[in-house]
C-alpha cells in the first residue's frame, strides 16, 4: 500500500479491484464476490443509482466500496475511475472489464451503421481503454504489476445468427487479451479473458422466452447463475503471480455452443 492519501469514506483492503459493468448481472455478481473475499472494489458503470445498490447489496462489506459513475468509451472518465480509485485505495490489483453492449438482432444488411459503432465503442475500444489505463497504474506502483481479466463471451468463439457486431467485437477482445498478455510481461501485468454462456443477466433475460437458433428455430436456453461466475473471477484474480488462467470458458451446462445446437 502506498502513502498516497484515502479517503475516510471507504476501508483500504490489502487487495484492490475494479469492475466495470458493476450495476447489474455478471457485473454485479463478480463485484459482490471480490467484496465478499475481502477486496476493496470501485464499482463502475454509466449509471450511479443502480451502482449504490450493488453497494447496498454487499451489505458491511460495502464499506469497501467505491461508486464511479464512468462510461468507459471516454478515455478521460476511464482514467478519472482509475485516479479515484488510487485516490480511495492507494493501487489497483485486479480490473475486470466487464461492461458491453449489445444490438438488436436483425439481419446484418440492415443492422444501423450507429448500432455497430455503439457496440465497437463498448465493447472493443472501451476494453482497451481500461487495459491502457491499467498498464499506466500498475507499471508505476509498488510492488509493480496486477491483473487483468477481460469479459469475452461464448461469442468470442462461435456467432449467433444475426450477431456480427457483438460477435465480432467479442473476437476482437481475444486479441486484446493476447497482446496485452504478451505486453504485460515486462511489467509483472497478467491478463487473462474469462468466456461466459447463458449466465442469468439483463442481457440474456430474452432467452427465456427463446432465441434464434442457426438452424432458424427459435429455442428456450439453459442460464447458470451469474454468481457462478463472480465465483470464477475471484478464483482467478486469487492465483499468485506467477500463475495465470489465460482463458476460461464457464456455461450453462446443456446450452447451445458446440455446434450452436
Amino acid at each position: 500500500m502506498t502513502s498516497q492519501s484515502k479517503s475516510s469514506a471507504h476501508t483500504p483492503a490489502s487487495k484492490i479491484a475494479i469492475v466495470t459493468g458493476a450495476g447489474t448481472g455478471v457485473g454485479r455478481a463478480a463485484a459482490l464476490a471480490l467484496l465478499e473475499d475481502g477486496y476493496s472494489v470501485t464499482l463502475a458503470g454509466r449509471r450511479a443509482d443502480v451502482l449504490e445498490e450493488t453497494k447496498e447489496m454487499a451489505g458491511e462489506a460495502g464499506v469497501r466500496a467505491l461508486v464511479q459513475a464512468t462510461d468507459v468509451t471516454d478515455p478521460a472518465q476511464v482514467a478519472a475511475m482509475f485516479k479515484a480509485t488510487v485516490d480511495a485505495f492507494g493501487r489497483v490489483d485486479v480490473i475486470f472489464n466487464n461492461a458491453g453492449a449489445n444490438a438488436p438482432g436483425i439481419l446484418l444488411e440492415d443492422l444501423a451503421v450507429e448500432d455497430w459503432k455503439r457496440v465497437v465503442d463498448v465493447n472493443l475500444s472501451g476494453v482497451f481503454y481500461c487495459i491502457q489505463e491499467a498498464f499506466r497504474v500498475m507499471k508505476a506502483q509498488t510492488p509493480m504489476g496486477g491483473r487483468i481479466i477481460n469479459n469475452g463471451s461464448i461469442s468470442a468463439h462461435a456467432p449467433r445468427p444475426d450477431s456480427i457486431p457483438y460477435t465480432a467485437t467479442k473476437h476482437a477482445v481475444t486479441g486484446l487479451t493476447k497482446t496485452a498478455a504478451l505486453d504485460g510481461r515486462k511489467y509483472d501485468i497478467a491478463v487473462s479473458q474469462i468466456d461466459i454462456g447463458n449466465a442469468v443477466s439483463p442481457m440474456t433475460a430474452r432467452m427465456a422466452d427463446g432465441v434464434k437458433q442457426a438452424d432458424g428455430t427459435k429455442k428456450v436456453e439453459p442460464r447458470m447463475p451469474a454468481e457462478n461466475v463472480g465465483e470464477a473471477v475471484v478464483f482467478m484474480a486469487n492465483l499468485p503471480m506467477e500463475t495465470t488462467v489465460q482463458f476460461m470458458t464457464i456455461q450453462a451446462t446443456k446450452m447451445a455452443w458446440i455446434g450452436r445446437g
